[in-house]
């Protein structure tokens, strides 16, 4: 395994996953340690150069069945990613033949189950709605921030922007996301989402990832809408998310917010040492 902070580079293992086309590099470090740098971030997530993805997982020791680190193809990391947790949850529970699952991460204890007929619930615990939670740059009220369009904020272990408009298609996300990312009210930048009322119980939403731009899907972001339409009074607490790539069910409870859809693990190999030098 590589330590990018030395010069013992070897060949890297790592999988592709993705769920409803948010799409994973995962790395299973339980047995030997890996230092993930932001250059070796950068390195594999560049869809020109190295692998590609949306963000890059590793599965570490943990005091529960794993432990899970996340970084975004910036480099930058996170402390959740709900598309890459269901997929790593669905590896691990047919690796262990367990239908249920105790993760660690940095956003703090995730449940794990099989759905059944192939999907896969986590649950990715109770949003983060006050304003120091998010964070935000100053106190405010979070359901309807000063901002154009009077968006929600709304906190899954990183920090979440979502806009209700009329018509999320004609939404010009690649430069409203980048612009709504960088707002001075999200001091540690935003995902953002634009989402429309389908149903009273469906919505139709489009992402925007901080620090990787417009993803075909997106647990969190699935998450902290379904849970901005609720405060709201647009649709209840459990709801159908129409992406890009597909759809996600999401149920806010009383025990944390359950998200549950598909996976898929792609391909396995083996990053060179030639390419890893190259990195460094």
């Amino acid at each position: 395994m590589p330590d990018m902070s030395t010069n013992s580079i070897t060949e890297l293992p790592f999988m592709k996953m993705h769920g409803l086309g948010n799409d994973f590099v995962v790395v299973d470090a339980r047995a030997n340690p890996v230092v993930i740098t932001p250059a070796l971030a950068r390195g594999i997530g560049h869809r020109r150069f190295g692998v590609g993805f949306d963000q890059l997982a590793v599965i570490e020791r943990g005091p529960g069945d794993a432990h899970l680190t996340f970084y975004n193809s910036d480099g930058s990391t996170s402390a959740a990613c709900g598309n890459a947790t269901r997929c790593i949850a669905r590896w691990l529970m047919e690796e262990s033949g367990n239908s249920e699952l105790h993760l660690t991460t940095d956003r703090g204890d995730l449940f794990a189950r099989d759905a059944g007929n192939g999907l896969t619930s986590v649950n990715m615990g109770q949003p983060q709605l006050l304003w120091h939670q998010i964070p935000l740059a100053e106190e405010l009220d979070t359901l309807e921030l000063p901002i154009e369009g009077a968006p929600t904020a709304t906190g899954m272990g990183n920090p979440h922007c979502t806009f209700f408009v009329e018509d999320a298609e004609q939404v010009r996300l690649e430069e409203f996301g980048s612009r709504c990312e960088h707002h001075p009210l999200y001091p540690e930048r935003t995902n953002v989402q634009v989402a429309h009322l389908v149903a009273p119980d469906r919505l139709r939403m489009r992402v925007w990832e901080r620090g990787v731009g417009i993803t075909l899907a997106s647990g969190s972001s699935s998450c902290a809408t379904a849970v901005a339409a609720a405060r709201r009074g647009l649709t209840g607490r459990k709801v159908q998310i129409d992406l890009d790539g597909g759809s996600l069910w999401i149920d806010w409870r009383d025990d944390g917010v359950w998200m549950t859809g598909a996976t898929k693990h792609v391909l396995s190999g083996v990053l060179t040492r030639d390419f890893l030098e190259g990195l460094t």
